[in-house]
């Protein structure tokens, strides 16, 4: 019979913490209502025209990707202590 690793049991959890998070994010945003910066920030491009418009968020894109790579490092720095 091989050896079990915790390898399994690890990613299970990691899984388990990842999910709880968004879902604790989406009750907040739920109840929460809009947060008034973001989508509004000066670098967000909206082309309208016709019967379309078209919404890049460029700055919010970059605004998230900034908070969730500190958030990110500080777990992983937290989970290698």
């Amino acid at each position: 019979m091989p050896e079990c690793d915790n390898e399994g049991v690890d990613i299970g959890r990691t899984l388990i913490v990842a999910g709880l998070v968004i879902a604790a994010l989406g009750v907040v945003l739920t109840f929460a209502g809009r947060v008034p910066p973001l989508g509004r920030l000066p670098g967000d491009l909206t082309l309208r025209g016709d019967g379309w418009t078209v919404y890049l968020p460029i700055a919010t894109s970059i605004l998230v990707s900034i908070v969730l790579t500190a958030a990110l490092s500080v777990f992983a720095w937290l989970a290698r202590r």
